[in-house]
């Protein structure tokens, strides 16, 4: 029962580094077409390339902590896993589906150089990361609020069954604060015209993401909260907060780590929520996934103990090394001029 419990702690400290390390790409690719606005177009093209290269260097990296968390889920709860991903099928398809094309534009965007083709990418680049901002919090208030789940662990809930209130208030409060988190990011890794376009987005999101955030951190609360987790929305309530106050005053490397701060409450919200269940059912003589009914055997948890202890370090280690090589701010003035406007022919 330790490690079982154990291992749902990992799987949340799995989606809580893909959430505050990807959750800054989807942020950048929302905002990217509004903080490259310009009636030039080369000075366009160039605050587009400087918003991309904020993220150029991680933002592959930071999916290996989506790939882990899989990993995981299916060799520590396989049962967890095998309903989750038949029941929620289409809609985390369609997340894969908007993952790839968004990573293909990012490496796809400067094949060919042309105002259309890249125009074409910088579209698939935003809507890449939109949808995956709103429908991971549809996915996981999904799992939180549960669904309809027979006797034979088959999730009976259709498509149009998760689009409930409570679900789609989910996706609006990730895509508001991963947006934020973009914002925050963008400010700090730029200077010059691309950081004054981050600064007036954070001044633009604060209000709506507070609102937002609250009201679903509240509804999650009361609706199916424990007594400690108030304790976690308190801590990501004043962090948020505090982030943009920060934001607001152009100190955007203390509002970035505060809003870090902040998703990190709303994940141990929503996980601390559904312990010790995996997957609760709505459905009367339904089946619900717990912890202690849907793990693996305590020697497969054991191995895998072993493993993340020597994997886990390995991994953060490199991630903030690559962090502290490119903590270099990017300007305009580091993009070549003329910057692929004309045609080539080949």
């Amino acid at each position: 029962m330790t490690l079982q419990i154990l291992w749902f702690v990992l799987i949340a400290v799995l989606f809580l580094g893909y959430f505050l390390l990807e959750g800054f790409d989807f942020g950048v690719g929302v905002l990217s077409p509004f903080l490259s606005k310009d009636d030039d177009e080369e000075v366009s093209e160039k605050k587009r390339r400087v918003v991309l290269n904020t993220i150029g260097p991680f933002w592959d990296g930071n999916e290996v902590w989506l790939i882990t968390a899989g990993g995981a889920l299916f060799a520590s709860f396989p049962e967890w896993y095998a309903t989750l991903f038949s029941g929620f099928y289409l809609a985390l398809f369609i997340i894969l589906l908007a993952l790839i094309v968004r990573n293909v534009a990012i490496e796809f965007r400067s094949k060919i150089h042309t105002k259309k083709w890249r125009r074409t990418w910088d579209v698939f680049f935003f809507v890449g990361s939109l949808l995956p901002a709103i429908l991971w919090g549809v996915a996981f208030a999904n799992i939180v609020q549960g669904v309809d789940i027979d006797a034979q662990k088959n999730v009976l809930t259709p498509l149009w069954g998760l689009l409930n209130p409570y679900a789609l208030l989910g996706g609006l409060a990730t895509l508001l604060l991963f947006t934020l988190h973009g914002a925050f990011f963008v400010a700090l890794k730029t200077a010059g015209v691309v950081r004054e376009s981050a600064m007036k987005a954070i001044r633009y999101l604060a209000i709506p993401t507070i609102l937002v955030a609250a009201a679903f951190g509240l509804w999650t609360q009361i609706a199916h909260g424990k007594g400690w987790t108030w304790a976690a929305l308190a801590v990501a309530a004043l962090a948020l907060i505090a982030a943009v106050a920060m934001g607001w005053i152009g100190r955007e490397g203390w509002a970035f780590s505060l809003n870090m701060v902040a998703v990190t409450g709303v994940v141990a919200l929503l996980f601390g929520s559904l312990y010790p269940y995996l997957m609760p059912t709505t459905l009367e003589g339904g089946y619900g996934l717990t912890i202690f009914n849907s793990s693996s055997s305590q020697y497969t948890l054991t191995i895998m103990t072993i493993a993340a202890a020597v994997m886990t370090p390995i991994v953060i280690a490199y991630q903030a090394w690559s962090f502290w090589v490119f903590r270099k701010r990017i300007t305009t003035a580091d993009i070549p001029a003329n910057l692929g406007l004309a045609v080539k022919a080949d």
